[in-house]
């Protein structure tokens, strides 16, 4: 039974990185093998982990959604309110309206039934600028965050100037949160292992040097946090999100459906973007995996798409229908064709043959416009001033199913009793954590 509860979630991290992770090794010494489920990229497994259901029941299939009515596609600014199944916040406060929780910074966390939030949020304004903002529960919070800390350093969080800043910033600001609130349960999101990662690979240089800046910053967590809970100190949980693999292919779905004369595109000042009313297929790329989608779900074209996808260089599988339960992807969000990676490969979202009709946004980090992940947002072009179109230069990548040692992740806790097991996937994590408070309220 614990009183206090705080879980960190912290992709890219390894058995063996723990080696190089003192501070995290000596404040949750006890682990276990953690198994993302597929699609292991952040948002399903985040959504799997706080549900304790697959995308199949949540509805959470990647890091974004093609909505087929409107054939609009939202990336990354989805709220809360597009998880289907109740989270581990709600449970609690089902179970016991006193059990509060505090979310900090994972994804489609906005407007979720959390006591207290913090997400980032920036305001886009007329001008195309942006001013630093973020979405806080109560509103008024990050205000306060703000005065105390300075503002979240938004460009620090993802694109060419990633760094450990945003995450020691969520750190801290956690720890001002805690002692005002003493959330009962607090979950922590500390992306830094991402960038150098995806940058360089997971086994280079600057991917170890990562390691002890992310340690460092829990560190500080492991310090600072227990004076917020005074009458008990909290016990601690950290899990893997998935872990990054080196890639030296990338694969282009999309140019390879245009060449097959179903993805069309339309002119805009002189640049070629995706005409989804015209295509008869596109794909969603989500690092090794892609969502195909077909107009009306065309059985014929589905074939079709399926048939031009197999023996694709860095293609491992194409899911089809009702082969998509095999993951769980069996949802109407999913694409009606799934294309999962190879290990060492990864699906770069361009369309284009001629790099003069790329889309203005391709050269800026904008996360939104781009239909599917970009990578290649963490470089810098100073010949060009923008990001540049490159996916060569990739070295990490993830998503592909975890079927070998290296591709599954750890759970650590700071009491042994914590764990059931030396081995669970990442939807038995929400009932591990909400075990700890059945027992108190049962």
């Amino acid at each position: 039974m614990v009183q206090n509860l705080v879980f960190l979630s912290i992709p890219g991290l390894r058995h063996q990185d723990l080696q190089h992770m003192p501070q995290l090794a000596n404040l949750a010494a006890y682990q276990a093998t953690l198994m993302p489920s597929f699609p292991c990229v952040t948002w399903p497994v985040q959504t799997n982990m706080l549900t304790g259901k697959l995308p199949a029941e949540h509805g959470v299939v990647a890091n974004g959604f093609y909505w087929r009515d409107t054939r609009e596609v939202e990336m990354w600014t989805a709220w809360n309110e597009r998880i289907e199944a109740p989270q581990i916040w709600d449970i609690l406060h089902d179970s016991d309206p006193e059990l509060t929780s505090a979310v900090w910074f994972p994804m489609l966390s906005k407007g979720c039934g959390a006591d207290y939030v913090c997400m980032p949020a920036p305001v886009h304004n007329p001008d195309g600028s942006e001013s630093l903002w973020c979405y806080t529960k109560p509103a008024e919070l990050y205000g306060e965050l703000r005065d105390a800390l300075g503002h979240f350093p938004l460009r620090r969080f993802w694109g060419p100037l990633a760094g450990i800043e945003s995450s020691a910033w969520i750190g801290a600001s956690a720890v001002v949160a805690a002692r005002r609130f003493h959330p009962r349960f607090f979950y922590i999101y500390l992306p830094h292992l991402d960038y150098a990662a995806q940058r360089h690979g997971p086994n280079s240089a600057e991917a170890n040097q990562a390691l002890g800046e992310i340690d460092a910053v829990i560190g500080q967590l492991a310090t600072t946090m227990p004076a917020a809970y005074p009458g008990e100190p909290p016990s601690w949980i950290a899990a893997t999100e998935y872990v990054i693999q080196e890639v030296n292919h990338v694969a282009y779905p999309n140019r390879i459906l245009r060449e097959a004369g179903m993805l069309r595109v339309r002119q805009a000042e002189g640049r070629e973007l995706v005409d989804f009313q015209a295509s008869d297929a596109w794909v969603l790329v989500d690092h090794q995996v892609g969502h195909v989608f077909v107009r009306d779900s065309d059985p014929a074209t589905i074939v079709r798409v399926a048939d031009l996808f197999t023996s694709q260089a860095g293609i491992a599988e194409v899911l089809a229908g009702s082969q998509r339960a095999k993951y769980a992807l069996d949802h109407i969000r999913s694409g009606d064709v799934v294309l999962v990676s190879e290990e060492t490969s990864w699906q770069a979202y361009y369309w284009w043959f001629d790099d003069l009709a790329a889309p203005e946004f391709a050269r800026t980090v904008d996360i939104h416009r781009k239909p599917g992940y970009d990578p290649v947002e963490l470089f810098f072009d100073p010949g060009t001033n923008g990001i540049p179109l490159t996916p060569q230069r990739v070295c990490g990548s993830h998503g592909a199913p975890a079927v070998k040692p290296a591709q599954q992740g750890v759970l650590l806790a700071s009491d042994p009793t914590l764990l059931k097991t030396d081995s669970l996937r990442d939807i038995d994590v929400a009932d591990l954590i909400l075990s700890q408070f059945r027992r108190e309220s049962g």
